[in-house]
């Protein structure tokens, strides 16, 4: 039983333990790390340099495993593994160029990593370089070793070796010295030094110059010699030997070579001796080299000639200085100097290239013919003592005769307005002077010099038969300039101010009648009419016509058409709108007659009315009627009424109505009645008065039908009563 409790006790120890052990260790926190650089970020050389890494951890009992890695632009420099809390130092002694850069520290406990920022670390001032050379004197060609040392520096170099000044080799380590093989082909004094430059990406830091070795080239005995012969008075067509060859030459180099050259051309080579031989020229170079290579020695001797022209080279000249096609010239050659001490002037000869350039040879270096229709090229070749000159090519280019000019007007003439006159010919070498003429008279004068430019001449004229008297004339050599026909154009006359006439006359339009709307100008034609509206942008109607007046037609004229007109005519030159034209359409004749019928029939009926009214009111009376009817009865009349009657007797009129026959014997039978009238006057005091006329008496006589019908008129005076009837 107390096995199995200890054996259950260890279990559960074993189990617990460790898992709290875990637990400890991971109670930590890192809260911030920095990176400091002591004594400051920007020191000089050997200056003593801490970088410190200072973290800040938060922990329990437990101590942890911290490990810190330094870094410089990113690459890694130092590690170290603490389990303490102090601070990371990493020394930089006596720091050098090569430490700049940016640092950063990172720390890591347990996977757990945090870095600090970047802290860049300047470091100035290089160490003086040192040159040494292994020999002081040297032998042409020679070989010497040069080591240049950066003492004390570290870092990846780049070293420079120079002579007098003058960069002769470079070299790349990554160590802190540099070797290099030199060499000196020439005898004398040599100063060498050097100098390096430390790389940090992505900058350079160069030293100051090392100290200067003098290194004694001594000459080497072997030599290269020229020789040329003749030595002087050397003219063209002389033969010259040049010889090139090795003095004091050594056994101990095992190869050496000879060039000869003249200028930049090789002309011989060989190991010993090298012979050449040409005839003298003036225009070949004058130096010539003996170059003798043994290894890393050079050696060279070098001579110039001066050669004597035995002729110049000949010219080629032209007379005139121009020419037209098929004119006569003459081509000139001529040497304008030659050696007469060796050369008679019989004896150098000329000659044109090509042959077949058909020009007679008219004497020594004259050559004359007539020119051609197209350039040619002409070469003088001068010849004497198997020397042979060409001249410089002389292009002939004959020129091309003016042809007779054409005159025309750009674009149209108006008449009293500025335009343009074109003279242009078809063929003729520029420049070609062209004139305008008027009759005989010069006006102006225009250079063409380019072949796009024309001439053009600006001007104006007042009358239309003016246009015909320009001429214009084109010259370009001195001879007769030819002349142009008289000027052929259209003059264009402005249109005067348009008058519309209006068929018929304005008072005399009716409906249905056919309207003429005529509108006439004076100047060119064609010319566009169009006739308007006012009220209307577009045009009624619109014609061209060759004509100075034309007609816009309307039938059938209507109220509608009635309104303002007006024209518009246009030709080439101006555009011109005649003055409104107010058209009033009346009424058809047949209307007014139609209306007029109508009105005489409206009164015909009423006077028709009147009369059936009036009838209608008579009275009957069974065997006779009577019917007084006054003109302002005093009783019905009220007091302004009476006021306004005259002084004049009331007239009263009774209309008597015989039914029974009449007499025949005393009054005709007439169809009808016949009215009997009696004519009664008041006096002023209401009682009867005669007035002289008496009683009148109007007879109706009806034999058919008697009826008796009373009427009331008014009389205003005397002149409307019915004449008496006896």
């Amino acid at each position: 039983m107390g096995l199995l409790l200890l054996l259950t006790s260890t279990l559960l120890s074993s189990y617990f333990l460790p898992g709290s052990v875990v637990n400890a260790q991971s109670l930590f926190s890192i809260r911030d790390i920095t990176l400091s650089i002591e004594p400051r970020n920007d020191v000089t050389r050997d200056t003593n340099v801490t970088l410190r890494c200072k973290a800040t951890v938060n922990f329990g009992s437990e101590a942890l495993s911290r490990v810190y890695t330094i870094y410089k632009d990113s690459n890694t420099v130092y590690t170290k593994t603490s389990s303490t809390s102090e601070d990371l130092l990493y020394p930089l002694s006596e720091a050098r160029v090569s430490n700049t850069g940016k640092y950063t520290c990172k720390i890591n406990i347990e996977g757990k990593q945090i870095t600090s920022r970047a802290k860049k670390l300047t470091v100035t001032g290089l160490s003086k370089p040192v040159l040494h050379l292994n020999k002081g004197v040297v032998t042409e060609g020679e070989e010497i070793t040069a080591k240049c040392t950066a003492p004390g520096e570290t870092g990846s170099f780049y070293f420079y070796f120079y002579e007098d000044s003058t960069d002769i080799l470079d070299k790349q380590v990554n160590s802190n010295q540099a070797e290099a093989k030199l060499h000196f082909s020439s005898a004398g004094i040599h100063r060498i030094h050097c100098a390096y430059t430390v790389l940090i990406t992505p900058d350079s830091f160069k030293s100051e110059e090392s100290n200067t070795v003098t290194v004694s080239v001594k000459e080497h005995p072997v030599n290269a010699v020229l020789e040329i012969l003749p030595q002087s008075k050397i003219y063209e067509g002389d033969q010259l030997f040049i010889s090139c060859s090795v003095r004091n030459a050594l056994h101990t180099f095992k190869s050496s070579h000879l060039y000869l050259s003249r200028g930049n051309q090789l002309l011989s080579r060989g190991d010993t001796k090298v012979n050449h031989s040409s005839v003298a020229l003036a225009k070949d170079p004058g130096e010539f080299e003996c170059r003798l290579e043994m290894g890393d020695v050079v050696k060279f001797d070098t001579k110039t000639i001066s050669v004597t022209e035995l002729f110049a080279v000949p010219t080629l000249t032209m007379s005139p200085a121009e020419v037209f096609q098929r004119e006569y010239m003459t081509l000139t050659c001529k040497s304008e100097s030659s050696a007469s001490e060796k050369l008679d002037r019989e004896e150098l000869t000329y000659t044109l290239d090509p042959p077949g350039s058909r020009l007679i040879s008219k004497g020594t270096g004259i050559f004359s013919g007539s020119a051609f229709l197209y350039d040619f090229n002409y070469t003088c070749v001068a010849q004497a003592k198997g020397i042979v000159k060409h001249s410089e090519t002389l292009t002939v280019r004959p020129k091309v005769p003016v042809s007779t000019p054409k005159i025309s007007v750009v674009g149209s003439a108006v008449l009293g307005q500025p335009f343009q006159i074109l003279c242009q010919s078809d063929n003729g070498s520029l420049p070609i002077n062209y004139t305008l003429l008027k009759g005989f008279d010069q006006l102006s004068t225009t250079i063409v010099k380019q072949p796009f430019q024309h001439a053009l001449f600006t001007l104006s004229i007042n009358k239309p038969d003016e246009i015909s008297k320009f001429m214009c004339e084109a010259k370009n050599r001195n001879k007769e300039a030819p002349l142009s026909k008289r000027l052929n154009a259209t003059v264009i006359v402005p249109l005067t101010h348009p008058i519309l006439t209006v068929i018929p006359d304005l008072p005399d339009i009716s409906e249905g009648d056919d309207l003429f709307l005529i509108c006439g100008v004076k100047g060119s034609p064609p010319v566009t009419f169009k006739w308007y509206r006012v009220g209307n942008e577009q045009p009624l109607y619109t014609t061209t016509s060759n004509k100075n007046n034309t007609d816009y037609q309307v039938h059938s004229l209507s109220k509608e058409h009635s309104g303002v007109y007006y024209c518009e005519a246009v030709n080439h030159a101006n555009n011109v709108s005649s003055d409104h034209v107010t058209i009033e359409v009346r009424l058809a004749l047949w209307k007014k007659v139609l209306i007029g019928g109508f009105c005489l029939l409206a009164v015909s009926v009423l006077v028709v009315v009147c009369v059936l009214c009036f009838r209608s009111k008579r009275v009957r009376v069974g065997g006779a009627a009577v019917s007084v009817w006054s003109e302002r009865p005093p009783e019905e009349a009220n007091d302004e009424e009476s006021s306004m009657v005259s002084n004049e007797p009331d007239v009263e009129y009774t209309e008597v109505v015989h039914p029974r026959p009449v007499d025949p014997a005393r009054v005709p039978l007439r169809k009808g009645t016949d009215t009997v009238y009696s004519e009664l006057q008041n006096s002023p005091h209401g009682a009867a008065d005669h007035h002289d006329y008496g009683s009148v008496e109007y007879a109706e006589l009806n034999s058919e039908q008697p009826e008796i019908n009373s009427y009331g008129l008014e009389v205003n005076n005397h002149q409307d009563l019915p004449v008496p009837v006896d």
